[in-house]
């Protein structure tokens, strides 16, 4: 209905019609839409109007004053049966649009459960991996287990009372790799007493900048919360992380009883209490066998250190746990099942705290729906490479030169851990707008980045920069110059220069994603880091030569048994 035209009286509302909800009023009238309301002038009725119509047919002629009156409309049964569908109609329409705005409630409830925060708390300068050749990118996620017991419920789960307010710590982290295709993936566990670089982060809460520094990577959530775990990550591997993705020891817990259970095997009797000079321990006692646990159950197998012998076992426990759910929510259709997924996304969007740009339940959804065409025989999981720090040996470790390196490059390169075949294809990088020169007449500044003063393989700037001049690039010198950095990389400072640098990178089998344009540099500079730190050519990582080695691989399908430290058997 159009605009009133008595003032102030605006646009009159009406109530809602069976044309609103679709449906045709002709189905239901006889005549047009508003036969009841019609004035009819009758005419004289005719002699071929009673053959048409036949004898006894109702006069429905004017009476004798020849007025027209208005006509009063035939109430049928089939007319009664029209009106009461339209009731029914109308009844189950309310009804849907009821459910419908149910729905909405329940979906605006579960989106008020999730707890987000910032993405990343420091700079970064890692991008994320090109597309494949279909245009699909892979998905890197950061799940952290916080030991904070700053609640009543993380308290009574682990813990003492002088822990509370102490800022949380990152005792379990690991990075989810799904590859762009989503047909194989792989999760990388950094142990929690690994000696990293921490970059300068600010707390989002708090607004605190704390400096950069080097420290354990569990460190990093009391230094900017999840966002500086990320950089550090980032920093350190140069892979892109997409998200992240935390829950506490109560989080644990509840997951554990919405997913109904996990299955895990141990190769002896069990018992992780306290020892003789080692006080603590998870708590957990199983018999030797299979066992299905949830609940308390999960969080003490998870936190189990001592029986399991070291920080490494507990990793290789947690990765078999975690590949029992993932078997377990494939059996139970769980990716599929709307029901189950319901159940699921009560307690996750509870338990979990999430990055702030996949704070939405669609947004989780799709994200779950990311493994749900690995297959369990292409997931695979493992630690990363290390060796004792020197300086503390008995209780830090760095991460392995050579196998940490290749591993973060598998990532980088979107390549399967597992040793298996690659399942997408690579797309073929674009060839730069502009031309590269004559080798001849390519300027190369040659850097040392492989360490410090301490760490640096003596005279590697110099020993590359001769390969490129036995490669025509008779320009190429070496700068005396120390830049520690943890990757090679190829740095030009202008479009015009961009050919030059990845003619330089091709000439070395430098990857095309470690050519980068940068105004720290002045010309084409070759920093060669500490991924390279041997040989002529650059040492590209290649799933055919197997998993990382110095690690623990344990794959999707694996049901295997844990080994338990002699000490905590019973």
């Amino acid at each position: 209905m159009g605009h009133s035209s008595v003032r102030g009286e605006g646009t009159r509302r009406r109530g809602p019609h069976a044309r609103d909800l679709g449906w045709d009023d002709s189905l239901y009238d006889e005549g047009s839409p508003r036969e009841e309301e019609a004035v009819r002038v009758p005419r004289a009725r005719t002699a071929s109007d009673d053959e048409r119509d036949g004898a006894g047919a109702p006069d429905v002629s004017a009476e004798s004053s020849g007025s027209s009156r208005r006509r009063v409309p035939r109430r049928t049964k089939r007319g009664r049966r029209r009106r009461i569908l339209r009731g029914v109609t109308l009844s189950v329409s309310v009804v849907i649009l009821g459910t419908a705005g149910a729905g909405y409630l329940y979906y605006e409830h579960l989106n008020s459960n999730i707890r987000k925060g910032e993405r990343n708390s420091a700079g970064s300068d890692v991008q994320k991996s090109a597309p494949n050749a279909a245009g699909q990118t892979p998905l890197n996620v950061l799940l952290i287990g916080s030991d904070s017991r700053n609640s009543s419920e993380n308290l009574q789960l682990g813990g003492s009372k002088k822990s509370v307010g102490a800022p949380p710590l990152a005792d379990v982290q690991m990075l989810l790799h799904v590859s762009a295709d989503r047909k194989n993936a792989s999760v990388v566990s950094i142990p929690r007493d690994t000696k990293v670089d921490i970059p300068e982060c600010t707390d989002p809460e708090t607004g605190d900048t704390h400096a950069a520094t080097r420290d354990l990577i569990n460190a990093t959530l009391g230094r900017g919360g999840p966002g500086c775990t990320l950089a550090t990550w980032q920093n350190l591997t140069g892979v892109y992380i997409d998200h992240w993705m935390m829950v506490d020891f109560a989080g644990v817990v509840d997951m554990a009883d919405a997913i109904g259970g996990a299955e895990v095997c141990v190769n002896h009797n069990v018992y992780d209490g306290p020892k003789p000079g080692v006080p603590g321990g998870s708590g957990l006692r199983l018999t030797k066998g299979s066992h299905e646990i949830q609940g308390v159950k999960a969080l003490q197998w998870l936190r189990t250190r001592h029986a399991f012998e070291s920080d490494f076992g507990r990793s290789k426990a947690q990765h078999m746990y975690m590949n029992s759910v993932i078997r377990k929510l494939k059996d139970q259709n769980a990716f599929t099942d709307t029901g189950r997924l319901t159940d699921l996304a009560e307690t996750a969007t509870k338990s979990l705290q999430v990055s702030e740009e996949i704070g939405t339940v669609k947004k989780l959804f799709d994200l779950g729906m990311t493994l749900k065409d690995v297959p369990t025989d292409r997931i695979a999981m493992l630690t990363m490479p290390r060796i004792p720090d020197p300086a503390n040996p008995g209780n830090h470790v760095l991460p392995a030169p050579g196998e940490a390196d290749r591993l973060w490059e598998l990532l980088r390169e979107d390549m399967p851990v597992d040793g298996k075949a690659p399942t997408s294809k690579p797309q073929t990088p674009a060839a730069p707008k502009d031309p590269a020169a004559d080798p001849a007449d390519i300027g190369v500044m040659v850097r040392n980045g492989t360490g410090d003063a301490a760490t640096a393989t003596p005279r590697r700037a110099a020993a590359v920069a001769g390969v490129l001049g036995q490669k025509g690039f008779t320009q190429a010198w070496a700068d005396k110059t120390l830049d520690p950095q943890k990757r090679t990389q190829v740095l030009f400072p202008s479009a015009e220069l961009e050919g030059d640098a990845h003619a330089v990178a091709k000439a070395l089998g430098v990857p095309t994603s470690a050519v980068k344009r940068s105004t720290d540099v002045s010309g084409v500079t070759l920093v060669v880091g500490a991924d390279w730190r041997t040989g002529d050519t650059f040492p590209k990582a290649s799933p055919a030569a197997g998993p990382p080695k110095n690690t623990e691989t344990v794959m999707g399908d694996d049901k295997g048994c844990m080994d338990i430290y002699a000490p905590y058997r019973f």
